[in-house]
């Protein structure tokens, strides 16, 4: 049996079913990598939320890669995959469902909408209007769908992969603070370096490696791993930081609004998730560290003082907060 180091120094067993689990997420990593070309960091964020049950939303200019990185993650677990293009006609009823009267039966028979699916791809949820996006929020929350007084529950697992242009190019809408709460984290994939991009051009000019993506986990052995990422240790100390970083987003003078109790749910669970995938059972701070902006920082609202100050974007200006807020609450010690 392998050991790892825990903070006390004692040696923290590894048991076989751990080492499977791991193995297993690291083929997915693999996977993702082998089409997202210099962007280990984000594929890694992508493969942390599937794992803490968590929703992802990609945001950043056209053409970097944001639906590829989606497409590539879907395509590599086996379970049922449904990409809905959001369009300003599209309406509630054709993510979720409608129900359709039968004349043969003489009733109405429940048609399931494009969400019923283990991963959903989202593509260009802003531009969609706040109707239509409404239509996911109780998916996400409590993965189910309300149509004509039933509920119908959805597949498990279930993940939402959105990606979204930013909100000053033309014909997009922001997204409700309700709606951004309920994605776990936000990446932005950002251009490539020089080297990557010439991987790419050779790579792809007869062929798109995402056509040579298959599943490489199943759902049972993805069950398995988010089954296991739940049982990752989060020390005392280690949650009174986490309330730390998260109450003091609430009281920051240059936020209007702060993070809410999902944020901190959701950041301890990314933070395990985070743990497992490298190799531990048990949280460190560093984790926390780590993943406070991806998790955080979409939630929050600046003030209009702020984002003067700074001259940046609002979503800029939040990250700039969230790392102010790591620099000024202290880490625990082991």
């Amino acid at each position: 049996m392998a050991t790892v180091p825990t903070s006390s120094g004692m040696p923290a067993p590894v048991t076989a079913v751990d080492s499977d689990v791991r193995t297993a997420a690291s083929r997915v990593l693999r996977s993702v990598e082998t089409v997202i070309d210099g962007k280990p960091d984000v594929a890694a964020m992508a493969l942390t939320v599937l794992i803490a049950e968590g929703h992802l939303l990609i945001e950043d200019v056209p053409g970097v890669g944001k639906t590829m990185l989606a497409k590539a993650l879907a395509r590599s677990i086996g379970g049922s995959i449904n990409r809905i293009q959001f369009t300003p006609d599209l309406l509630p009823s054709d993510v979720t469902g409608v129900s359709v009267y039968d004349q043969s039966t003489a009733q109405f028979e429940f048609k399931p909408g494009a969400v019923f699916a283990n991963l959903v791809i989202g593509d260009e949820i802003n531009r969609a209007s706040p109707k239509t996006q409404s239509a996911l929020l109780e998916c996400m929350e409590e993965g189910q769908v309300t149509v004509d007084g039933r509920t119908w529950q959805l597949p498990s697992p279930f993940m939402v992969v959105a990606t979204q242009n930013p909100v000053e190019m033309d014909g997009t809408y922001a997204l409700p603070e309700a709606q951004r709460d309920r994605f776990m984290a936000s990446v932005s994939m950002g251009y490539p370096d020089p080297a990557a991009e010439l991987s790419m051009l050779r790579a792809r000019e007869s062929s798109s490696p995402l056509d040579a993506v298959r599943p490489v986990i199943s759902t049972d052995e993805l069950a398995t791993t988010i089954a296991a990422a739940r049982t990752v240790y989060l020390s005392p100390s280690v949650e009174q930081y986490l309330l730390a970083i998260v109450t003091a987003t609430r009281g920051h003078p240059d936020l209007r609004l702060g993070a809410s109790p999902r944020a901190t749910l959701q950041l301890a669970r990314a933070a395990k998730a985070r743990a497992l995938l490298e190799g531990r059972d048990f949280v460190l701070p560093d984790d926390l560290q780590t993943l406070a902006v991806p998790v955080l920082a979409h939630r929050l609202l600046p003030t209009r003082q702020a984002l003067g100050r700074s001259g940046r974007t609002e979503s800029e200006t939040s990250a700039e907060v969230v790392r102010s807020v790591l620099a000024a609450t202290p880490v625990p010690r082991a």
